[in-house]
């Protein structure tokens, strides 16, 4: 196995890592993973599924948890060839290129999730709060326009923060953290002037993923205040039950998500299996849990998704 020294690579070529420590291990420990991303795949595909073939269900807040899925859905596939080619290949290498690529699609998607999240608290506000205008408001046409709405913010930033990366030069150490390319990770690489590009990224985070979870803390603050002022204790328990599989959603997305950015931020010197961990579990457990919180806690997608089975089996 080579020494990684700046002598025997050629600038446009990266490192992944697995789990620091227990190479020898990999192909093993890869099966829970490989189980998670299973679970995902399927669990999001089978929402996403249900969600078009079941009229019952062609509703907003339907509308937007196909989004979710779709987005969670995009999300694995953006690491499942980096890691099956890692922990069972020791396919390590990863051109610069393929790199830039890998993170327009995790980054993309990830901006997308949290847009999509905010699109969903709103769902709930209105549905609460107005519920008599619901189906005016959350017309067809206005949800595919939200819809596009999400796939553009996610993106358009995206391209000239990966251009300002090109620019880069890289030298030293081209081994990265994880097990995919994440933009930080890559950024600490580069041994010329990062403050553009350091600046620009934090601009990003703070106007997509940081806006919407204040956005969606608000319009909590509005819900919890509606709810409040309904004088049956059972209708308020109804309220807030309409609205407890998002905010799990809310809290498996956005607590890995800071998690991994403060260590990034401030965990220099932490080992790197905590940089490895924390960025695996960033990226596989909110596809994982979302469609497990849904299928349990909306009784609609339960049906549909029992009916499904059913009507298979049968």
């Amino acid at each position: 196995m080579p020494s990684f020294n700046q002598s025997i690579f050629h600038p446009t070529v990266f490192f992944l890592t697995g789990i620091p420590g227990f190479e020898t291990y990999h192909a093993w420990i890869f099966i829970p993973f490989c189980c998670l991303y299973v679970i995902a795949i399927s669990g999001n595909g089978m929402i996403l599924f249900v969600i078009i073939t079941e009229s019952s269900l062609h509703e907003p807040m339907y509308y937007f948890l196909s989004m979710l899925s779709f987005t969670d859905l995009g999300l694995c596939l953006s690491t499942l060839v980096t890691m099956v080619g890692i922990f069972w290949f020791n396919a390590r290498e990863i051109s610069f290129d393929a790199c830039i690529g890998q993170m327009f699609f995790i980054h993309g998607f990830t901006f997308m999730e949290s847009s999509v999240l905010l699109a969903m608290a709103f769902d709930r506000y209105v549905a609460i709060c107005n519920p008599l205008r619901y189906v005016t408001i959350l017309t067809n046409s206005r949800i595919i326009k939200v819809g596009f709405a999400i796939v553009i913010r996610g993106t358009t930033a995206l391209v000239p923060l990966l251009l300002l990366l090109k620019h880069l030069s890289f030298c030293g150490s081209h081994i990265l953290h994880h097990s995919y390319c994440f933009h930080p990770d890559v950024m600490k690489l580069s041994c010329t002037d990062t403050k553009i590009n350091s600046a620009f990224g934090l601009a990003i985070v703070i106007s997509t993923a940081a806006l919407d979870s204040v956005l969606i803390l608000l319009s909590y603050v509005l819900i919890i205040h509606s709810v409040l002022s309904i004088a049956s204790p059972e209708e308020r328990k109804k309220a807030f039950g309409t609205c407890v599989s998002h905010i799990s959603a809310v809290a498996i997305f956005y607590i890995p998500m800071i998690s991994l950015s403060l260590v990034h931020r401030f965990g220099k010197h932490a080992p790197p299996l905590v940089h490895t961990l924390i960025a695996n579990i960033y990226l596989l457990i909110p596809p994982v849990m979302n469609p497990i919180i849904y299928s349990v806690k909306t009784k609609q997608i339960q049906k549909a998704m029992v009916k499904m089975v059913l009507s298979k089996i049968i």
